[in-house]
């Protein structure tokens, strides 16, 4: 059987999806109208990092599980009542900024301080967690620079599946173009993995979890520390909604490669 692991998921809250949102600029650079008022839940590409990491933790006895998040205190404490309930671990709270408009350098720097300072933490058993993508920070590259901060070489991004073999080794399905997965192997920890959405449903609430998790959720939170996220080496000309723009024209008989050009070129006209 394979050895234990320590999986540490990077994840956050972020705005409803079902909520309008409404891009403002302040003294303090671009947020969101409202933002504070806005209910939250736990970005969905996180969601299933932390999911696919509580089946493999459940699955490899000994395993433990943490949760490194990072956004204000009152907030966290608002999703946390909710993610509790979803899976065991152990909460690593920074008290931040989670705004969309942060920079995703600081963003990973404050991240990789957090998971640092683990105590306990053994690199030989280590895999890093997180979305590969995010509903607040689409750039793509926070896990990819939390991972370098770390001295993390061997990093997985879009993944779909973790199969640990018995030596543990194990083998991970990425995303690649065309629909197709690549399928790679990792000789031993640690390692990042990017999650796309995994095989996993969203697990249901667990009361008796919900209550484990938050004898520790709470504490946490109370001794969160400050991270600065100054977005210095940022500057936005102008924030505003995507366009909302249809207009359908019905054809027959057109190659797919004209079909492209037209929506190229109509796509240059924006």
């Amino acid at each position: 059987m394979s050895t234990p692991f320590q999986i540490v998921v990077c994840g956050s809250f972020v705005p409803d999806p079902l909520q309008t949102l409404e891009p403002v600029t302040g003294p303090a650079g671009p947020s969101l109208k409202n933002e504070m008022m806005l209910p939250a839940v736990l970005d969905p590409w996180a969601g299933h990092a932390l999911f696919e990491a509580a089946n493999l933790a459940r699955n490899i006895p000994g395993s433990k599980v943490w949760l490194v998040s990072l956004g204000a205190k009152a907030k966290l404490q608002q999703v946390m009542m909710t993610v509790a309930q979803k899976a065991p671990f152990e909460l690593v709270a920074l008290d931040g900024p989670a705004s969309g408009f942060g920079d995703s350098f600081e963003t990973a720097a404050a991240l990789a301080a957090a998971i640092e300072g683990i105590a306990g933490l053994d690199r030989a058993k280590l895999l890093l967690f997180g979305g590969w993508e995010s509903a607040s920070r689409g750039a793509g590259s926070t896990m990819q620079m939390v991972a370098e901060r770390l001295g993390i070489t061997e990093q997985f991004q879009g993944v779909d599946q973790i199969a640990i073999r018995d030596d543990g080794s194990f083998e991970v399905l990425e995303r690649v173009e065309g629909g197709r997965h690549q399928v790679s192997v990792c000789a031993a920890p640690p390692a990042l993995l990017g999650w796309a959405t995994g095989n996993l449903p969203e697990p249901r609430n667990n009361p008796q979890v919900g209550m484990a998790n938050m004898r520790t959720v709470m504490p946490a939170l109370q001794r969160a520390k400050a991270a600065a996220v100054n977005n210095s080496g940022l500057a936005f000309a102008s924030v505003t909604l995507p366009k909302q723009q249809r207009q359908t024209r019905i054809v027959k008989d057109v190659a797919a490669a004209e079909i492209a050009r037209e929506i190229v070129a109509w796509m240059g006209e924006e």
